[in-house]
Formats: C-alpha cells, structure tokens, sequence
C-alpha cells in the first residue's frame, strides 16, 4: 500500500517522478496551475504538448477530453514527467461533475502505473477557474486515490500539492491529521 502526503506549495518546484497539470483540453496552456506549468517548463515542453493538440484536436472534446489524461516530458521543471488530465468545470453538481473529477484522478494513476511512476504529485484540480467547490473536490480527490493506493503497488506516493490554505486544510481533515 502506498503512502499520501499533502504539502502546501508550488507544484512546479518538486522533484518526483510526475506533477499533474491541471490543463485545457488544447493542452496549450490557460491561467493557474496550467499557466505556471508551462511557463516553468519551457519551449521544448510548449513544443510537445502543441503535437499533441495538433495530432489529437479533431477528436470530440479537443486534444484532452475532460476526465481523460494524457502524459509529456517535463521540459525544464525538475520532474520527469508531466501528467496532463482536464477537470470538469463545476455547473451546479448536476451535470456529472463528480464523475468526471474522479475519472481524472482514476486516469492519471492508471498513466502512472502504465509509465512505472513512483511519485506523482496533484495539484487541486478543477477548483480555480473551473469552479469546483474545494470541499466537494477534495473528497473526491481523497477517495479515488485512496482507493487506488489500497489496492496498487504503483505509485507508491501520491502528493497532494495544495497551493492555497483553504485546500491544505481540507486535505488536512481528510487525513485525520
């Protein structure tokens, strides 16, 4: 069974073997944890993820569906791989949001394990922008990777990288700590 850490801080500092990007589905960038990947990761990494939107964009739902993940090198960040997945934007909790959420963090891990990853570290996906509300997001979060790591050698540590207080301390709770 694997072990789950929650930090606060910036994703794009840490030094694991994957971060997950909160992305688009263009997978060319946008604001938040999107915007400060790219940013920190470079020409070469802009490159990679502007292939795959160019290979991927005539499917339904772009180049990263929601709740799909696709996965890239890291560029300059000091992480080796970057794990792109696209949260659902929050329209009231009717609109199959939950499944979505947790279809991303399902379809990370499974990238995770298919790429032999032993630490992989998340930010709070879809509560910025998209609007999820942080406690409803973090308890999905929490459960579907905690059922993951119950069962999976790989990864053996997942990060929750929570940028803001509030979520730190969702996570936090979560924990029992």
């Amino acid at each position: 069974m694997g072990k789950i850490r929650i930090i606060q801080g910036d994703i794009t500092a840490l030094e694991v073997d994957a971060i997950v990007n909160a992305a688009n589905s263009s997978l060319l960038g946008g604001g938040g944890v999107d915007g400060a990947i790219h940013r920190a990761a470079g020409n070469e990494f802009q490159r990679e993820c502007r292939e795959i939107n160019k290979a991927r964009s005539s499917q339904p739902g772009g180049a990263c569906p929601p709740g799909e993940a696709v996965i890239t090198g890291a560029g300059k960040l000091r992480c080796k791989k970057v794990i792109h997945t696209v949260g659902p934007v929050w329209r009231g909790g009717a609109a199959g949001e939950d499944q979505i959420l947790a279809s991303c963090y399902r379809n990370c891990l499974t990238l995770a394990v298919q790429e032999d990853l032993a630490v992989i570290a998340f930010p709070n996906i879809s509560t910025g922008v998209y609007g999820y509300p942080k406690n409803l997001a973090a308890g999905i979060a929490w459960k579907t990777v905690s059922e993951h790591m119950e069962k999976a050698e790989r990864p053996r540590e997942v990060i929750f990288v929570c940028y803001d207080r509030e979520n730190y301390e969702l996570y936090r709770e979560l924990a029992g700590d």
